[in-house]
């Protein structure tokens, strides 16, 4: 142990009677900030003077220093933490890295989280689990925007307690003023949010009051930021916390009887115990209770188990179980806080895929009611969230889910938003509340169904989607092919672009958000026309990948076709049949596929029609021949 901390376990690791302390849990801290204000200097002094490095690296510290350091010469604490080639090179961190370290009174557990706007992901992965923010604030720079979000993030994510650490005071020559200034600029943001905020100044370099008291500011009357840890008092939930056991898998005993798997979330489990399905209501006795060495009596929460039930229930992957005096929520409709990670924006009307704990859903973003003002904690009107940005929210699966607010229970209450076209993770949400609305909406069971109209008709539905560029020739195959349909006999309906927006969507502009909004009700005009036995030919120019995504999602289970009409761009614009390309050169037309909006080619579509190479009624033709193919033009 170094002579530093020696002496300060000398001085706080007993009681006054020399008798031990009692240990409270280990906490978890939130390490952040913006780039370069310091943290990763500040986590590994603590590390380092607490005792939790040993002889052999503080030898290849004092080597990588001198090789990667930026602190004249001297023990470069950073290094102990920016453990990526990448990052000691450029002096950055870049992922999220979880460090261990105790002291006499408490046991540590710190993630060092990103600093620059573009790890923004990161920084919500790792403050998903804390229970205190330490938020790094550069003395000489001040508060910046990325200070704000991550302040933001912590009230969001339920870190209630937070540490204003106001670093590099040896560059302001520790000015109690400048001290002053930079917290009462960030008070109103701090009530705000809700924070309960502790001010303390520090010089990570120096060591100034992270583990001592700093000679250098007599001014300051508070304790260091270590004695601040050691002492925090964070409410934990226990066993008598209502259960949720997420269900993640079903296998058999070899008696036959179904065993359901999972971690427990939160509560605790004991054989014999009644519990519910979250969806359903049904209910069921805990027969067999198995750990990772065998049978158990009892599992509390992070614990894995497998369970029989008594009398067995159907259940499989998502379902929740749980007991207590705190029922989940279930709705298909919830709001929720979203921090947006993609490049692309965010848009309501947008469909991708859910993951709540053991769940996969569908979801819909139905609604944007506004984002966060990252300066003051207030909420502004938003229609469009682009990354990095903090949304509120409203979304909306196909049927039922069981949820909790993020604040009431992390593991049930956090969830990723998951673009379907990619597999890319765009967003990590936290559920606010159920809307009633989803709870009080129920589909209608009909006596007729697609099949008795489709019989009717003599005919079967089916949804083709004509995609490309204006001028590809989209309206002139579907016109064409609806044409020989009807030779055929075969009741169609063709929904044009711009039909359509002279109509139902006339209200609608060409912004990504309206173009968003375009497609949803055309998709779900389609579904029902398809459910009324039609084929329903659909020529949109439809530009990206997500949105025809999001189409062939609403109608899963019809007969669905992606038909790509392609031309060039420049034969489109010599085309050019409603003179739109020449307006749009002009500057008369804003937001134009293919000039100033982009085209997303699909990657994988049913058809690939060259209509710089083949007439309009040989493609017609070709349709037609696919479609016999599947029992549909017959």
């Amino acid at each position: 142990m170094n002579p530093v901390s020696a002496a300060y376990h000398a001085v706080f690791g007993e009681t006054e009677h020399g008798l031990p302390t009692a240990r409270p849990p280990a906490l978890r801290i939130l390490a952040c900030g913006a780039v370069d204000d310091g943290k990763s200097t500040l986590i590994g002094r603590l590390l380092y003077e607490s005792g939790a490095v040993p002889d052999d690296q503080r030898v290849a510290l004092a080597a990588d220093s001198r090789r990667y350091g930026t602190a004249d010469g001297e023990i470069d604490f950073a290094l102990l933490t920016d453990g990526l080639e990448a990052e000691r090179e450029r002096n950055i961190t870049i992922d999220v890295a979880y460090r261990y370290m105790s002291t006499a009174r408490r046991d540590f557990i710190i993630a060092d989280t990103p600093g620059h706007e573009q790890y923004t992901a990161n920084m919500a992965t790792g403050a998903s689990q804390c229970e205190v923010g330490i938020i790094l604030v550069d003395a000489v720079r001040g508060l910046r925007p990325q200070t704000f979000r991550h302040a933001a993030i912590c009230s969001i994510l339920g870190i209630r307690h937070v540490v204003l650490a106001v670093n590099k005071m040896d560059g302001v020559g520790f000015s109690q003023e400048r001290l002053g200034q930079i917290v009462e600029a960030f008070a109103p943001a701090a009530k705000h949010l809700q924070l309960d905020m502790v001010a303390i100044p520090i010089s990570a370099r120096r060591g100034d009051n992270v583990v001592s008291i700093s000679a250098a500011m007599p001014w300051y009357q508070g304790v260091t930021l270590l004695q601040y840890l050691e002492q925090l008092e964070v409410p934990r939930s226990d066993g008598e916390a209502s259960l949720r056991l997420p269900i993640q898998g079903m296998s058999r005993t070899p008696e036959g009887e179904r065993l359901y798997t999972g971690t427990i979330a939160a509560g605790g489990l004991s054989l014999g115990d009644r519990v519910k399905v979250a969806v359903g209501g049904a209910e069921a006795v805990i027969q067999r209770l198995i750990g990772s060495e065998g049978p158990v009596e009892r599992a509390e929460a992070g614990t894995a188990v497998a369970v029989t039930l008594s009398p067995e229930i159907d259940l499989g992957r998502g379902d929740l179980l749980w007991s207590g005096p705190g029922a989940p929520a279930c709705s298909s409709h919830f709001s929720a806080h979203v921090v947006w990670f993609a490049e692309q924006s965010l848009f309501a009307g947008r469909d991708y895929e859910l993951r709540l704990g053991t769940l996969t859903s569908p979801v819909t973003v139905t609604a944007i009611r506004g984002k966060l003002d990252i300066i003051s904690g207030a909420r502004i009107a938003a229609t469009e969230i682009t990354r990095d940005e903090i949304a509120i929210c409203h979304l909306a699966t196909p049927g039922m889910i069981a949820f909790d607010s993020y604040a009431q229970c992390p593991a049930t209450g956090g969830f990723l938003l998951i673009n379907r076209a990619t597999g890319e993770t765009v967003a990590a949400g936290m559920v606010r509340n159920a809307l009633d609305r989803g709870s009080n909406l129920f589909a209608q069971a009909l006596t007729i169904d697609r099949k008795a109209r489709e019989d009717l008709l003599g005919q079967k539905g089916a949804v083709l989607w004509f995609t490309g560029l204006s001028g590809a020739g989209k309206s002139t195959i579907a016109d064409g092919l609806e044409r020989r349909l009807h030779a055929k006999r075969k009741l169609t309906i063709l929904l044009d672009g711009d039909n359509v927006r002279l109509g139902l969507n006339r209200d609608l502009g060409f912004t990504e958000g309206d173009r968003v909004e375009n497609l949803r009700r055309v998709a779900e005009v389609a579904r029902l026309m398809v459910d009324a036995g039609l084929i329903v030919l659909c020529s949109f120019i439809s530009p990206f990948a997500a949105d025809r995504a999001m189409v062939r999602e609403r109608l899963a289970g019809t007969p669905f076709f992606e038909i790509f009409v392609d031309a060039p761009l420049d034969i489109c614009e010599q085309r050019d049949p409603k003179g739109l390309y020449a307006k749009a050169r002009r500057g008369e037309i804003r937001n134009f596929t293919g000039l100033d909006s982009a085209y997303e080619q699909p990657s994988a579509p049913d058809l690939h029609l060259d209509t710089g190479r083949y007439g309009a009624d040989e493609l017609a033709d070709r349709i037609v021949r696919l479609l016999m193919e599947q029992g549909i033009a017959t």
